[in-house]
């Protein structure tokens, strides 16, 4: 007769157990919970009242929300299922459940205040010497906005809906002033159906002066461009005393200002349909992480409604100003060709920092000696970008920007294949941009509990 061990499903304990003995001796929700605790959570500890009932305690909620979005559960409602289905969850919860309304509430209230913990986890890590900042790797992933582009409206397609409802609701007021109301069907709330179409023309009249003051801001912008254009062109002939070579710019028109093409998402306007990596489009924010290069942990994020990277060096530098008076300035900044411009190079420069970013696309066979030969010594009084141009030939160069794609690019994939997150939960530019400041705090408390076990093992 076969044997088995009995089934203890109701067996009564002669002392209450733990909770945290049901975890093994090293778990990352134990790990987030010391780390958490280490946090100067004083700022969201001041918002709260003394009247009424007891609060959870702000470390509970951002403990949970963390380990949440490290383990890919980034849903309010599965959050407060978690806090009575899995162990690890009711450890950090202390065996308490916050419904889904407060931990939404939570992480919508401070969203604002996750850069300056994410700042205060990357001090811990130096501290501990998982980060010593160096090299930072910089690169863009489209990540899908809380929204339909479905719910996305064009301006020519806006025209022809208001025109479109205008006739009807005259169609409907001539029905009601007729003389004759036996023309009005049996059924027909008259007044409630053009009051519906008002109230559509109405949000429709928003979207519409929405997409037009857009449109008056890129024009501008346009304006601003050709103008530098043309000045550029002015003191390089004054320079040389030659006309300059090629087409001259030409000036945008302000009748072109708005296009039929021009959208607006009516569940989030301030996404944007952005062509994707798999094909298509999609209703998206452009997501930037900054990675250094030695740790993989996320340094700075950036969150952008442009498409092209070709505008984000300038603003990831200023993300980086706090960090870098707290942790101190990185060496260099590599990105791939998407980032390169001469702009951006000395914007690299003068803040102190070297850029090395790829000025085209190279070939994937490339001749096997290309890699051991150096180039011939660089001049004196090279520019910032020529010095760059020449750093990408040598072999040093070389093999630091290959480091790029086994850097940056790796955490982007860890980001949405391991940790699934490849959609905004919150809607409006601050909102994601603080979510994804979560979702880096997340994966760099990830990476944190694996360097920890690394430098266990390296000091036995």
């Amino acid at each position: 007769m076969r044997r088995f061990q009995a089934i203890k499903r109701h067996e009564i304990y002669l002392l209450p157990p733990s909770i945290q003995d049901w975890l093994p001796e090293r778990h990352l929700a134990g790990f987030i919970v010391d780390i958490v605790d280490k946090l100067d959570l004083s700022d969201i500890e001041r918002t709260y009242g003394n009247n009424g009932t007891e609060a959870y305690h702000p470390a509970l909620l951002l403990s949970i929300i963390i380990y949440g979005y490290a383990t890919g559960v980034f849903s309010s409602r599965k959050l407060e299922r978690a806090t009575y289905d899995l162990i690890a969850f009711r450890f950090i919860a202390g065996d308490a459940h916050p419904d889904h309304d407060t931990l939404n509430t939570f992480r919508k209230r401070f969203v604002k205040e996750v850069q300056a913990l994410m700042l205060q986890v990357l001090v811990i890590a130096r501290t501990m010497d998982m980060l010593k900042l160096g090299n930072i790797a910089l690169d863009g992933s489209k990540i899908k906005a809380n929204a339909s582009k479905h719910s996305a409206l064009s301006y020519g397609h806006i025209q022809k809906q208001e025109a479109h409802l205008k006739a009807e609701v005259a169609k409907l007021i001539a029905l009601g002033e007729a003389a004759d109301n036996q023309q009005i069907p049996d059924g027909m709330d008259l007044p409630a159906e053009i009051a519906r179409r008002e109230d559509r023309l109405a949000a429709i009249a928003i979207a519409k002066a929405k997409i037009e003051e857009r449109a008056q801001q890129r024009f501008a912008q346009e304006q601003a461009d050709y103008a530098a254009k043309i000045a550029k062109r002015a003191k390089k002939a004054a320079q040389s005393g030659k006309p300059p070579r090629g087409k001259p710019p030409v000036a945008p028109k302000p009748e072109d200002a708005v296009g039929d093409k021009d959208q607006i998402n009516l569940t989030d306007e301030e996404s944007r349909i952005m062509k994707t990596a798999g094909g298509g489009f999609e209703q998206c924010y452009n997501g930037q992480l900054a990675v250094d290069m030695e740790s993989l942990l996320i340094v700075a994020t950036n969150t952008v409604q442009a498409a092209n990277d070709k505008q984000q060096i300038e603003p990831m530098l200023n993300v980086l100003k706090p960090i870098t008076q707290m942790l101190g300035k990185p060496e260099t900044i590599v990105a791939d060709t998407g980032f390169y411009s001469e702009t951006n190079i000395n914007l690299c420069a003068a803040s102190g920092i070297n850029a090395m970013i790829a000025v085209k696309r190279e070939e994937h066979h490339p001749d096997p000696m290309a890699r051991y030969t150096e180039p011939p010594p660089c001049k004196d009084d090279a520019t910032p970008l020529e010095a760059m141009h020449h750093t990408l030939q040598t072999m040093e160069g070389r093999a630091l920007y290959a480091q790029r794609k086994c850097t940056v690019e790796p955490v982007i994939g860890i980001v949405k294949s391991v940790m699934g997150f490849r959609q905004f939960s919150l809607r409006g530019l601050i909102n994601v941009r603080g979510e994804l400041n979560l979702v880096a705090l997340a994966c760099n408390l990830k990476r944190m509990f694996v360097l920890m076990g690394s430098l266990k093992v390296a000091n036995a």
